[in-house]
């Protein structure tokens, strides 16, 4: 009677080993086929016209930049605040200073490099540009410039724009429209600090090559880039490396 009382705890001890979790639960794996279905596939394809919750995108000029006539927007479709100006800031600096430059002159250390200069941001034509024309290159590339959908969010777009138009103002305001308090903080020539004139070196306002003129109406390429032209460039150039 021993013997069988303790074969019978043994039996009920392992009984209760048993995996009865998740584990073990009747599944497919991802691609595993199926005899359940007609068309042989364990994963069901999704019904049509599903919209994953939040990418609705029911607002046309936010995730366009286009208006109901299907023109480029002129104002914004969303508020424009210091938050928003910040992180514009921040997403420029990361995606679009190296080609056109902290200020947006097109002289980023990309293209000192020898990459094709974009346009600056400061000459007649951009700086009229509406809002919309910006998040269209911005979504979908333009001319050498790649499309950034993927790496920035709709949202992060209009930032970068906002910043843009904040780079422009900062070249071509008139310093008679600013406070006299900001005025009286304003460099003259000649009279840089040391730390300006380190950053007008790193990222120089104009590029210092002899060879263009009338920037940025004309781009330029940066001295040094072996058989570069920008379409200011004077020729014959006096650079040795462009002969």
């Amino acid at each position: 009677m021993r013997k069988i009382g303790l074969l019978i705890a043994i039996c009920g001890f392992l009984s209760g080993c048993a995996r009865l979790d998740m584990q073990d639960q009747p599944k497919y794996k991802p691609q595993r086929p199926s005899e359940f279905f007609a068309d042989g596939r364990s994963g069901r394809p999704e019904v049509e016209g599903t919209i994953a919750r939040g990418n609705l995108d029911e607002d046309t000029a936010l995730y366009t930049g286009k208006d109901e006539k299907g023109l480029d927007l002129e104002a914004f479709p969303i508020p424009v605040d210091k938050v928003l100006l910040e992180r514009g800031q921040q997403r420029y600096d990361i995606y679009c200073a190296p080609c056109h430059g902290r200020i947006g002159n097109g002289l980023g250390m990309i293209v000192r490099r020898g990459f094709k200069q974009p346009p600056s941001y400061h000459i007649d034509r951009l700086r009229t540009a509406p809002v919309g024309h910006f998040y269209e290159v911005i979504t979908n590339g333009y001319g050498a410039m790649l499309n950034y959908a993927a790496q920035v969010p709709v949202r992060d777009r209009w930032a970068i724009i906002a910043y843009i138009r904040v780079l422009q103002l900062s070249q071509n305001a008139n310093a008679s429209e600013l406070a006299a308090d900001v005025r009286g903080k304003l460099p003259q020539p000649g009279q840089e600090t040391a730390e300006q004139k380190a950053a007008l070196k790193m990222q120089p306002l104009v590029p210092g090559d002899s060879d263009f003129h009338n920037f940025p109406a004309n781009p330029a390429t940066p001295a040094g880039v072996p058989g570069a032209f920008g379409a200011g460039a004077n020729k014959p150039s006096n650079q040795p490396e462009r002969k």
